[in-house]
């Protein structure tokens, strides 16, 4: 049997634990479930559809997008909100319809639409870490004031020829 002064204990107790859980953040509070820490990335586990490609730490972001790129369902990128405004891809999510582990761990897309996606963002190999999980490094970032650099002044002059080309050719007359 509960006596007076243990149910006024309880109640206060529940009214704390309310106002500190309406002061808290949506984040915050899965972090405070049990379960919040070992809750598993998507796109992970036995049963999972794709593979993840992790580019940089999830602690360098506050949040997160995913979205498709290209088809559906086959290229996903995650996209990280860091505490300074800016956005950058954390890691990206490949269908295990499209892609295959060799047996030296490198993931190897089979997809060439996708495979070319992929290699804009990511430079080197990518290795596995864990079984769905891989490691790769993303592209140097080139900073304005080196730019144009020497590989965009190549593309350049190659278009201009293209043009100065295409503009040269004389075009049929339909008579």
């Amino acid at each position: 049997m509960t006596t007076k002064k243990q149910i006024q204990a309880a109640k206060a107790n529940i009214k704390k634990a309310q106002k500190k859980w309406k002061e808290m953040s949506s984040h915050q509070r899965a972090r405070a479930q049990p379960q919040g820490k070992d809750r598993a990335k998507p796109g992970t586990g036995p049963a999972a559809k794709f593979y993840r490609i992790e580019i940089r730490p999830s602690r360098q972001f506050s949040s997160f997008r995913t979205h498709d790129v290209g088809r559906k369902g086959n290229l996903e990128r995650i996209a990280g909100h860091r505490a300074s405004g800016s956005w950058d891809t954390q890691a990206w999510l490949v269908s295990k319809d499209i892609a295959h582990v060799t047996a030296s761990g490198e993931l190897v897309i089979d997809n060439e639409t996708d495979r070319v996606a992929l290699e804009k963002a990511v430079s080197g190999k990518i290795v596995q870490v864990k079984p769905g999980i891989f490691k790769a490094r993303p592209v140097r970032n080139v900073p304005e004031r080196i730019k144009p650099t020497a590989a965009m002044k190549r593309a350049q002059l190659a278009n201009i020829k293209k043009a100065q080309l295409a503009r040269r050719k004389p075009q049929s007359t339909k008579t």
